[in-house]
C-alpha cells in the first residue's frame, strides 16, 4: 500500500511537471503550423546539409522549453520542409542549451559555468553528429502517416481565424502528446518505485560503468530538464563528474515520456537507430571529458 502511494505521488509530480512544457511544445507547434509558411523554412536554413545542422542545432538556444514537449515541435519543422537531419538536431539540442535549463544547472552546481559548459558542449556536439549521420543514411521523413490528418492552408485566414487556428491545433496536439507522457510517467514512477537508486550506485565503481549506470538512472527517472541539474547535483559525492554529465545530456534526449513520443511520429526502425546513436554518442563523449 505504501509503494502505491509512493507511485501515485510520483506519477502526479511528474505530470504536473511536464504538463505546462507539453501545453508550450503543443503551442510553439501550432504557431508554426499556422504562420511559419514551407518558404519561411527554405528560405532560413542554410542549403548547405552541414550548415543546415549546425543551424538548426544552435536555434534550439531560442525555444525555453524541455524535451516533454519538443517532439511535436520537431514533426512540425519535418512536415513544413525541414529536412529530418536538421528537425532532430534541433529536438536533441533544444531542450538542453536554452536559456532556462542553462541557468538552472548553473545554479544547481553552486554558481559554477564548468558543468554547465560540459553539459551544452556534448548535447550540441551530440546533436550535430547525429544529424550529419542521418543526412548520410536516412533520407526519408520518417514520420507515421496519419490518415486522420489534413494539411491546411492558413495563408487565407485573418488575423482572428489564424489565432482560432492557433487554439485548435495547440488543443489537438496537446490531446496527442499527452496520452504518451500518461504511459510514459506511470512507466518511470512505476520503476522509480520498485528499482532502489542504491542498487545502480553500488555498481558505478569504474568510469565506464559509472556512465552507463548514471544514463539508464537518467532514462528510469525521467525528470524534466529545466529540473534534472538538481538531481544530479545530489549525486556528486558517489558518481564521477563525467557520468553526471551523461545523466544530464542523455536524460534531456531519451527519457520513457519523449521515447513513446517519438514512437508515436516517427517510424519505429527510425526511433531505435536513433536511440542507438544518441546512447553511442552520450556514452563515448562522457568518457573524453
Amino acid at each position: 500500500m505504501d509503494r502505491l502511494l509512493q507511485l501515485n505521488t510520483i506519477f502526479i509530480s511528474i505530470v504536473i511537471e511536464a504538463v505546462p512544457f507539453i501545453v508550450v511544445g503543443a503551442l510553439v507547434s501550432a504557431l508554426i503550423e499556422v504562420f511559419v509558411s514551407e518558404d519561411t523554412i527554405v528560405r532560413i536554413m542554410p542549403k548547405n546539409r552541414f550548415l543546415s545542422v549546425i543551424t538548426a542545432s544552435l536555434i534550439g538556444a531560442l525555444f525555453p522549453g524541455c524535451e516533454c514537449g519538443i517532439v511535436p515541435i520537431a514533426s512540425r519543422l519535418i512536415k513544413k520542409g525541414l529536412p529530418l537531419s536538421s528537425a532532430i538536431s534541433f529536438m536533441l539540442s533544444a531542450p538542453i542549451i536554452n536559456p532556462i535549463v542553462l541557468f538552472a544547472t548553473f545554479i544547481a552546481f553552486g554558481d559554477s559555468w564548468k558543468m554547465v559548459w560540459y553539459r551544452a558542449g556534448l548535447a550540441i556536439g551530440v546533436s550535430i553528429l547525429v544529424g550529419f549521420i542521418l543526412s548520410f543514411f536516412v533520407k526519408e521523413s520518417q514520420l507515421k502517416i496519419n490518415h486522420d490528418e489534413h494539411v491546411h492552408d492558413h495563408s487565407h485566414q485573418n488575423t482572428k481565424q489564424k489565432l482560432i487556428s492557433v487554439i485548435t491545433h495547440t488543443i489537438d496536439e496537446f490531446l496527442s502528446v499527452g496520452k504518451f507522457l500518461v504511459m510514459g510517467s506511470l512507466i518511470a514512477s512505476a520503476m522509480q518505485v520498485y528499482i532502489p537508486t542504491n542498487i545502480l550506485v553500488t555498481l558505478g565503481h569504474t568510469k565506464v560503468t559509472a556512465s552507463l549506470i548514471m544514463m539508464a538512472l537518467a532514462f528510469i527517472l525521467s525528470i524534466c530538464s529545466e529540473a534534472d541539474a538538481f538531481v544530479a547535483s545530489s549525486f556528486r559525492n558517489s558518481f564521477a563528474q563525467s557520468s553526471i554529465v551523461a545523466f544530464l545530456v542523455f536524460g534531456a534526449m531519451v527519457d520513457i515520456k519523449n521515447l513513446l513520443m517519438m514512437f508515436g511520429s516517427f517510424k519505429p526502425k527510425f526511433v531505435i537507430l536513433l536511440v542507438s546513436l544518441i546512447s553511442s554518442l552520450v556514452f563515448i563523449g562522457s568518457l573524453l571529458l
